[in-house]
């Protein structure tokens, strides 16, 4: 009896690698035919991802970092959103806000948004050329011309945008709310409403009718 379950139990044990390499070579077949688990019939049709790098001339500065929180049907799911401005000092000015699961990943996202969105702002004598009363929702900013030697007159993220969009003289005064990332949007929208003597597109110029006297 003991020699036949001897016998038995090899049997067994000779039979189980090869079944096991059957299935083995079943889920191969199945992974390299394009299955669920992302065999070789699907691919990587996105690619690398390429991240956009900043010009060396712009120069950024991160005007606030907030932890988010989301409510997901496992709990709460923790998040960093970064608001960062760039600018090369020298007309171009713009702001980025995005979110990452790290403040690194959240400030190089920001950054690339803010690549994408940059303002060209008209300087006037190292100023602006004309006074602007700006509005974007609960924030209000005023902007005003000021003499050479002046400096810039402002505070908080205001004097940060103004610092990099290369304005040295100017009056700033924040009249709304004190949320930092709407009064920096609101400054990018009023830098960029200003206007110079030269109209931005000469098709939509008035027409001048051109009187000639007969001698």
């Amino acid at each position: 009896m003991t020699e036949e379950i001897k016998k038995i139990e090899d049997n067994k044990t000779e039979t189980k690698p090869s079944f096991n390499k059957a299935s083995e070579d079943k889920g191969g077949e199945r992974r390299a035919g394009g299955g669920r688990r992302g065999g070789a019939g699907r691919g990587n049709r996105r690619g690398p991802r390429q991240e956009e790098r900043v010009p060396d001339e712009f120069e950024q500065k991160i005007v606030d970092i907030a932890r988010v929180t989301r409510v997901m049907a496992g709990g709460k799911r923790m998040r960093f959103r970064a608001c960062v401005a760039i600018g090369n000092r020298k007309g171009k000015v713009a702001i980025g806000l995005a979110k990452g699961a790290d403040v690194t990943l959240a400030v190089a996202k920001a950054v690339n948004q803010a690549t994408k969105d940059l303002v060209m702002v008209p300087i006037y004598k190292q100023t602006i050329p004309h006074a602007i009363e700006q509005k974007f929702g609960a924030a209000r900013v005023l902007l005003k011309p000021a003499a050479a030697g002046r400096g810039i007159i402002a505070g908080g993220i205001v004097r940060t945008i103004l610092e990099l969009s290369g304005i040295n003289n100017i009056s700033s005064k924040v009249l709304g709310t004190n949320n930092k990332v709407n009064n920096a949007k609101c400054v990018i929208l009023a830098l960029k409403n200003l206007r110079t003597k030269k109209l931005s597109n000469p098709q939509t110029a008035p027409k001048i009718k051109e009187e000639v006297s007969e001698q």
